[in-house]
């Protein structure tokens, strides 16, 4: 519990974490070593029983978690994929993943403006014109980045006032 007091977890997170903690104990003990082991296969065990108890009770909630880190990665400028790719490092499953990330392609370049913003590039640009390699790179950077080609160039291409009043948009 102070551990969900502290940090938001999902039920694959939190496991991990008392897995982790599990095992440290038993390294830990003394004892000999074919208790600790069975100690700490009846430990996971009841890890995994009080898991589901507080996913039962709501205390741990992947759908939340899901959408709350989605909507914070997103306005941080992380592309779709990449916000998808960290829930699924953080144990949220796929269906829920895909039930939280139903934005619109305007959402996607609002995301994509934002990262550029972050690197300097495209409508942030301190210098005005920009050579076919400069471009390149850019649009490399937004590709690494997991934005899909029509809305990294877009979003390159875009006037600055137009870019910073989207930006602005996607803060509130």
């Amino acid at each position: 519990m102070r551990h969900l007091s502290r940090y938001a977890a999902t039920a694959a997170g939190l496991t991990r974490v008392l897995d982790r903690r599990i095992a440290r104990w038993a390294a830990a003990e003394d004892a000999d070593r074919a208790d600790a082991e069975a100690a700490a296969a009846e430990a996971r065990r009841i890890a995994r029983l009080v898991v589901s108890r507080l996913v039962a009770a709501g205390a741990v909630d992947d759908a939340g978690f899901a959408a709350v880190r989605a909507q914070r990665l997103a306005r941080s400028g992380r592309s779709r994929r990449a916000v998808s790719a960290h829930l699924a490092a953080r144990g949220v499953d796929a269906q829920t993943a895909q039930a939280v990330l139903t934005e619109s392609p305007a959402d996607e370049l609002a995301s994509a403006l934002v990262h550029a913003r972050r690197r300097r590039i495209g409508p942030f640009r301190a210098a005005g014109d920009i050579d076919a390699d400069g471009q390149r790179r850019e649009l490399a950077m937004m590709a690494r980045a997991g934005f899909p080609r029509d809305v990294a160039e877009r979003a390159l291409r875009m006037a600055a006032d137009e870019a910073a009043g989207i930006v602005a948009d996607a803060m509130r």
